[in-house]
């Protein structure tokens, strides 16, 4: 198993698709790092060799911004979108989507799951009239 930005990439995967488990590293980039760096994409990661694994992360090292980095920044412009409490920070702090999309129909990723608001089942009506008494009736008695 060897180890690129701090993350183990399992040693039968394909270079190219092994490079996208790191976070910030996408398709592209990937075969973008394997050409700069001069290696075959369709080699696995076990025939890598010690010196071709460090070309691979002195690369992403200088030109890209991955993983713990990365994380960090996406987080702290989240945080400044909500203190500035613009549209897009607005809708972080709601739980929403942030770039338009309908929310009356879909968007259960974002907001969770669904909250009958209103709306009572014939289930929940049946509760409601056992624990609310008749007008006139007296209240029921705990013992």
């Amino acid at each position: 198993m060897i180890r690129i930005s701090g993350v183990n990439i399992p040693e039968k995967l394909r270079i190219d698709y092994a490079l996208t488990l790191v976070y910030g590293v996408g398709p592209g980039r990937a075969i973008e790092i394997l050409k700069e760096t001069k290696l075959d994409v369709t080699r696995r990661t076990h025939e890598l060799t010690d010196e071709e694994v460090r070309k691979i992360q002195m690369y992403i090292d200088e030109h890209f911004k991955v993983e713990g980095n990365l994380r960090s920044e996406v987080n702290e412009n989240i945080k400044r979108l909500r203190e500035i409490h613009c549209y897009r920070g607005l809708r972080h702090i709601r739980g929403l989507p942030t770039r338009g999309q309908r929310t009356r129909s879909n968007a259960r990723t974002r907001k969770g799951k669904k909250h009958t608001v209103g709306a009572l089942t014939k289930e929940a009506w049946a509760k409601v009239d056992q624990v609310t008494p008749e007008k006139g009736a007296p209240a029921p008695t705990q013992k």
